[in-house]
């Protein structure tokens, strides 16, 4: 068994969730003709799945330091296979949204597995690092996914998405098998989850990380969800969609590279966030102002830019309080922001105003990081 984890299965495990939802988007206004919903309830899918993911955090979360890192990693990625097949056959919408649940609940294993197993290997400044690098790889991922989504949903509609994402499952399974190391210490502290979450409920520093990660992902995710059908209002088919997902991969990696720049020259973390709240409400105005016309997307780049260079700067001295249970306050971080996360794009998928919601969420953010 290997004692480390290879960096490349680390960038792909965690490049998953996000590729696995941006390949979805382009689907979504298939799905709405598909299904005979609206555009609305189409939206809700995304916003289902993060309520689901959020649970799964903590179960997987919690088997992390049960069982070990290992096989929660692999049962969820299984498990995620399973509900994409299920997805292919569903014949009514109540039936896909519960099998875009339940493939949410599996793929929150290599989420939570895989940060914890980096925070197993790595601590402080160095912690912070391996995120950065991390956060330049995931620039990749809204490309991948969303031009993948594209070429699968001209050529076959939603179906051929939802086998696209049930092969990919399987390769990353079988890597994971033959690669994955366990890295749960020898000796690992019994700890009880409710105790652990009655700790974290009463530590503002914990809600102001998960609303802080929330809002910039809402930020983000609420362009996967909202964008197709703005698209189609102006006449853009879902390759021009797709497409856009270059100009994003290429926001969140330039924040990256930002970010590791200005750590470098020892910029502290709370500084960095704050940069990055003010550049995601500037952004929102101008998309607010831009978004009767398809020029909407160039601000987007700013909003991507400061998820870059804003997530790695949270993540990585959250648990800080938590090392004697890693997997456990992991999980209850996740279901935290995940759960805010789900309910902040239930409101913008019921408003579809994609303006609205970054500002609103840009506002939160410099609140926020004025005391971080």
């Amino acid at each position: 068994m290997k004692t480390k984890l290879s960096l490349w299965l680390a960038i792909a495990l965690m490049m998953f969730p996000q590729i696995v939802e941006t390949i979805y988007s382009p689907a979504l206004t298939n799905i709405s003709r598909g299904f005979s919903v609206s555009a609305a309830q189409a939206s809700q899918t995304l916003s289902l799945y993060f309520f689901a993911f959020a649970i799964g955090i903590v179960v997987w979360g919690r088997m992390c330091d049960v069982f070990g890192r290992r096989p929660a990693i692999i049962a969820g990625l299984l498990l995620y296979s399973l509900a994409c097949l299920l997805a292919l056959w569903v014949e009514h919408f109540e039936l896909l949204l519960a099998a875009r649940m339940l493939s949410a609940f599996g793929a929150a294993a290599g989420s939570v597995g895989t940060q914890t197993i980096m925070r197993d290997s790595y601590h402080g400044e160095a912690l912070a690092r391996v995120f950065s690098i991390m956060g330049i790889a995931l620039a990749a991922s809204p490309a991948i996914g969303m031009v993948g989504g594209s070429v699968l949903n001209y050529f076959a509609g939603y179906r051929a998405v939802f086998t696209g994402l049930a092969v990919l499952a399987a390769i990353l399974t079988g890597w994971s098998i033959m690669q994955l190391p366990e890295t749960r210490p020898a000796t690992v502290t019994k700890v009880a989850l409710f105790d652990t979450a009655r700790m974290m409920l009463k530590d503002i520093f914990i809600w102001r990380d998960a609303f802080l990660i929330a809002s910039f992902n809402i930020c983000l995710f609420s362009y996967y969800q909202l964008a197709p059908f703005r698209f189609a209002q102006f006449g853009l088919s879902t390759e021009h969609f797709g497409y856009t997902g270059l100009l994003l991969a290429f926001g969140v990696g330039l924040g990256s590279v930002i970010n590791r720049q200005l750590l470098k020259k020892k910029w502290p973390s709370g500084k960095l966030i704050f940069l990055a709240a003010w550049l995601t409400l500037c952004s929102g105005v101008c998309v607010h102002l831009l978004e009767s016309s398809w020029l909407f997307i160039l601000p987007m780049l700013g909003i991507v830019i400061a998820y870059g260079i804003a997530i790695p700067n949270i993540l990585a001295p959250a648990l800080r309080c938590y090392t004697d249970r890693l997997g456990t306050a992991g999980a209850l971080l996740g279901l935290f922001y995940y759960s805010l996360l789900a309910g902040g794009l239930a409101l913008a998928g019921w408003s579809q105003t994609l303006g609205v919601t970054l500002i609103s969420c840009g506002l939160l953010t410099v609140i926020l990081s004025r005391r971080k």
